[in-house]
Protein backbone atom coordinates (compact mmCIF):
# COMPACT_ATOMS: atom_id res chain seq x y z
CA UNK A 1 0.00 0.00 0.00
CA UNK A 2 3.04 2.16 0.68
CA UNK A 3 4.52 1.93 -2.56
CA UNK A 4 1.11 2.81 -4.09
CA UNK A 5 0.85 5.98 -1.98
CA UNK A 6 4.11 7.08 -2.82
CA UNK A 7 3.64 6.66 -6.51
CA UNK A 8 0.44 8.22 -6.23
CA UNK A 9 1.68 11.52 -4.36
CA UNK A 10 4.56 11.50 -6.89
CA UNK A 11 2.05 11.57 -9.76
CA UNK A 12 -0.57 13.81 -7.89
CA UNK A 13 2.33 16.66 -7.09
CA UNK A 14 3.48 16.56 -10.36
CA UNK A 15 0.60 16.53 -12.32
CA UNK A 16 -0.67 19.84 -9.94
CA UNK A 17 2.17 21.53 -10.37
CA UNK A 18 1.16 21.16 -14.52
CA UNK A 19 -1.78 22.10 -14.15
CA UNK A 20 -0.87 24.94 -12.27
CA UNK A 21 1.69 26.13 -14.90
CA UNK A 22 -0.52 25.41 -17.79
CA UNK A 23 -3.27 28.01 -16.20
CA UNK A 24 -0.70 30.40 -15.79
CA UNK A 25 0.40 30.24 -19.18
CA UNK A 26 -2.91 30.65 -20.35
CA UNK A 27 -3.87 33.37 -18.03
CA UNK A 28 -0.84 34.83 -19.12
CA UNK A 29 -2.01 34.52 -22.82
CA UNK A 30 -4.88 36.12 -22.66
CA UNK A 31 -4.30 38.68 -20.84
CA UNK A 32 -1.35 39.32 -23.74
CA UNK A 33 -4.05 39.00 -26.75
CA UNK A 34 -6.88 41.71 -24.45
CA UNK A 35 -4.26 44.31 -23.95
CA UNK A 36 -1.32 43.97 -26.27
CA UNK A 37 -3.35 43.22 -29.30
CA UNK A 38 -6.39 44.46 -28.66
CA UNK A 39 -8.20 40.92 -29.55
CA UNK A 40 -8.72 38.39 -26.68
CA UNK A 41 -7.85 35.12 -27.41
CA UNK A 42 -11.57 33.08 -27.38
CA UNK A 43 -10.94 29.57 -26.20
CA UNK A 44 -8.75 30.96 -23.31
CA UNK A 45 -11.01 31.90 -20.48
CA UNK A 46 -13.14 28.73 -20.80
CA UNK A 47 -9.41 26.72 -20.83
CA UNK A 48 -8.99 28.32 -17.74
CA UNK A 49 -12.12 27.61 -16.18
CA UNK A 50 -11.99 24.24 -16.54
CA UNK A 51 -7.93 24.09 -15.45
CA UNK A 52 -9.15 26.00 -12.11
CA UNK A 53 -11.81 22.99 -12.06
CA UNK A 54 -8.73 20.45 -12.31
CA UNK A 55 -6.71 22.03 -9.51
CA UNK A 56 -9.21 22.69 -6.93
CA UNK A 57 -11.02 19.14 -7.12
CA UNK A 58 -7.51 17.50 -7.71
CA UNK A 59 -5.84 19.61 -4.86
CA UNK A 60 -8.70 18.54 -2.26
CA UNK A 61 -7.67 15.18 -2.42
CA UNK A 62 -3.75 16.49 -1.98
CA UNK A 63 -4.66 18.40 0.66
CA UNK A 64 -6.03 15.42 2.52
CA UNK A 65 -2.86 14.00 2.11
CA UNK A 66 -0.98 16.30 3.33
CA UNK A 67 -3.81 17.22 6.02
CA UNK A 68 -3.74 20.45 5.08
CA UNK A 69 -8.14 20.68 5.54
CA UNK A 70 -9.70 23.21 7.82
CA UNK A 71 -10.75 21.30 10.48
CA UNK A 72 -12.24 21.46 13.74
CA UNK A 73 -9.62 19.90 16.70
CA UNK A 74 -11.85 20.55 20.14
CA UNK A 75 -12.07 17.12 20.58
CA UNK A 76 -9.09 16.03 18.78
CA UNK A 77 -6.78 17.71 21.05
CA UNK A 78 -8.26 16.82 24.22
CA UNK A 79 -7.89 12.99 23.38
CA UNK A 80 -4.66 10.87 23.16
CA UNK A 81 -3.20 7.72 21.78
CA UNK A 82 -5.90 4.94 21.16
CA UNK A 83 -8.78 7.61 21.67
CA UNK A 84 -7.62 9.46 19.25
CA UNK A 85 -6.56 7.04 16.75
CA UNK A 86 -9.93 5.86 16.98
CA UNK A 87 -11.39 9.47 15.99
CA UNK A 88 -9.30 9.47 13.18
CA UNK A 89 -10.35 6.25 12.32
CA UNK A 90 -14.14 7.36 12.38
CA UNK A 91 -13.26 10.42 10.18
CA UNK A 92 -11.33 9.00 8.01
CA UNK A 93 -14.71 6.54 7.51
CA UNK A 94 -16.24 9.59 7.11
CA UNK A 95 -14.40 10.93 4.09
CA UNK A 96 -14.79 7.35 2.46
CA UNK A 97 -18.38 7.04 2.66
CA UNK A 98 -18.49 11.15 1.10
CA UNK A 99 -15.87 10.04 -1.68
CA UNK A 100 -17.30 6.90 -2.57
CA UNK A 101 -20.87 8.49 -2.91
CA UNK A 102 -20.60 11.65 -3.96
CA UNK A 103 -17.66 11.95 -5.69
CA UNK A 104 -16.83 8.34 -7.26
CA UNK A 105 -20.97 7.22 -7.96
CA UNK A 106 -22.25 10.44 -8.44
CA UNK A 107 -19.19 11.20 -10.57
CA UNK A 108 -19.86 8.54 -12.38
CA UNK A 109 -23.17 9.51 -12.89
CA UNK A 110 -22.25 12.61 -14.13
CA UNK A 111 -19.69 11.67 -16.50
CA UNK A 112 -22.03 9.23 -17.87
CA UNK A 113 -25.15 11.45 -17.96
CA UNK A 114 -23.08 13.94 -19.95
CA UNK A 115 -21.69 11.89 -22.19
CA UNK A 116 -25.10 10.34 -23.43
CA UNK A 117 -26.65 13.93 -24.00
CA UNK A 118 -23.56 14.48 -25.59
CA UNK A 119 -22.75 17.59 -23.82
CA UNK A 120 -20.15 20.17 -25.41
CA UNK A 121 -18.22 23.26 -23.86
CA UNK A 122 -18.54 26.08 -25.93
CA UNK A 123 -15.13 27.54 -26.85
CA UNK A 124 -13.29 24.48 -27.47
CA UNK A 125 -15.71 22.00 -27.59
CA UNK A 126 -14.59 19.51 -25.47
CA UNK A 127 -17.23 16.93 -24.04
CA UNK A 128 -17.47 17.70 -20.59
CA UNK A 129 -17.48 14.72 -19.49
CA UNK A 130 -14.05 14.89 -19.76
CA UNK A 131 -14.05 17.76 -17.38
CA UNK A 132 -16.23 15.89 -15.20
CA UNK A 133 -14.20 13.14 -15.08
CA UNK A 134 -11.82 14.69 -11.94
CA UNK A 135 -14.86 13.88 -9.72
CA UNK A 136 -14.67 10.12 -10.09
CA UNK A 137 -10.15 10.57 -9.89
CA UNK A 138 -10.21 12.42 -7.15
CA UNK A 139 -12.73 10.51 -4.93
CA UNK A 140 -10.80 7.45 -5.99
CA UNK A 141 -7.68 8.84 -4.52
CA UNK A 142 -9.44 10.14 -1.81
CA UNK A 143 -10.47 7.13 -0.82
CA UNK A 144 -6.76 5.55 -1.05
CA UNK A 145 -5.14 7.71 0.83
CA UNK A 146 -7.97 7.92 3.90
CA UNK A 147 -7.52 3.41 3.56
CA UNK A 148 -3.63 4.45 3.87
CA UNK A 149 -4.32 6.54 6.87
CA UNK A 150 -6.98 3.99 8.68
CA UNK A 151 -4.09 1.00 8.23
CA UNK A 152 -1.92 3.26 10.32
CA UNK A 153 -4.06 4.29 12.60
CA UNK A 154 -4.99 0.60 13.02
CA UNK A 155 -1.10 -0.46 13.29
CA UNK A 156 -0.52 2.51 15.71
CA UNK A 157 1.84 3.95 13.28
CA UNK A 158 0.10 7.12 13.46
CA UNK A 159 -1.13 10.23 14.93
CA UNK A 160 -3.36 12.83 14.14
CA UNK A 161 -1.10 15.69 13.89
CA UNK A 162 1.39 13.71 11.47
CA UNK A 163 1.98 14.07 8.40
CA UNK A 164 2.95 10.99 6.01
Amino acid sequence: MKAIVSLLDKLLSKFLIGLMGAIVLVVTWQVATRFLMSSPSSYTEELARFLLIWIGVLGGSYALRTRAHLGIDILSTKLQGRQKDMLMIGIYLAIILFSVLILVIGGIKLVALTFTLNQISASLGLKMGYIYLVLPLSGSIMVIYSIDVILDALKGRTSFEEVN
